[in-house]
């Protein structure tokens, strides 16, 4: 029986990395490349157009920056997954990204393993940061260390503390930041999809928070799940 595979657009504008890209994604047997971009209108028209499961997102592109892109893509269809895929590792960078709603952030220098496990991720619904950059979103969500407070999305201060969730709430972002999709969640605690989307958004905007993968990073800064 033959597997639907997942269906990916690739924007880069460096052919090279672009090219390895395609071929590491096109030789796994549930992944598939449908169309490419090398600049970031070429990739907002791909996701319109092409309806991917998952677009793949370099931070510097021409025309549209990634993060440009990134909200516009999310805004006409938030159901639609984004990995960005750079080598930038700065703070301001990785708060660009999550706060333009991008559901992971894996590094180009990151092994090929990982990221075919940051592709599947989020894929399936889940965050994910490339370990390399871990630590510095965490801290950025705790306040600590030189400069790490601009890792924060907008809004995302210190001071707006887990206490501002009801008891249910803190059980859906503890679920979410471990990895269960929205279905699991309502499975696992015996409420309805629309009930577990409606606790979903309203955490996310009691702590402003714009993505998974910020919801991910604010979880393990204030102690909802391990790093």
């Amino acid at each position: 029986m033959q597997t639907t595979k997942k269906t990916i657009v690739v924007a880069d504008d460096h052919g090279i990395m672009r090219d390895g890209l395609c071929a590491l994604i096109n030789g796994e047997p549930d992944l598939k490349v449908i169309g490419t971009a090398t600049n970031g209108r070429e990739a907002i028209r791909a996701a319109e157009v092409l309806k991917p499961d998952l677009v793949m997102m370099d931070m510097s592109m021409p025309l549209t920056n990634g993060p440009e892109a990134i909200a516009h893509i999310k805004r006409r269809t938030p159901e639609q997954r984004v990995l960005v895929l750079t080598f930038h590792t700065d703070d301001q960078h990785i708060h660009a990204a999550l706060s333009a709603g991008a559901d992971g952030y894996v590094l180009k220098d990151d092994s090929r393993l990982e990221m075919l496990t940051a592709v599947r991720a989020v894929l399936n619904g889940k965050s994910f940061l490339s370990p390399a950059i871990c630590d510095r979103v965490v801290n950025g969500y705790l306040g600590g260390g030189s400069g790490s407070a601009s890792v924060r999305p907008t809004g995302t201060q210190s001071s707006i503390g887990a206490d501002v969730l009801s008891a249910r709430e803190r059980e859906v972002i503890k679920l979410i930041a471990e990895g269960y999709r929205t279905r699991e969640i309502a499975t696992f605690l015996s409420l309805s999809h629309k009930t577990v989307e409606k606790h979903r958004s309203n955490l996310m905007r009691k702590l402003s928070l714009r993505s998974a993968a910020a919801v991910t990073a604010y979880a393990i800064a204030n102690g909802f799940v391990r790093p």
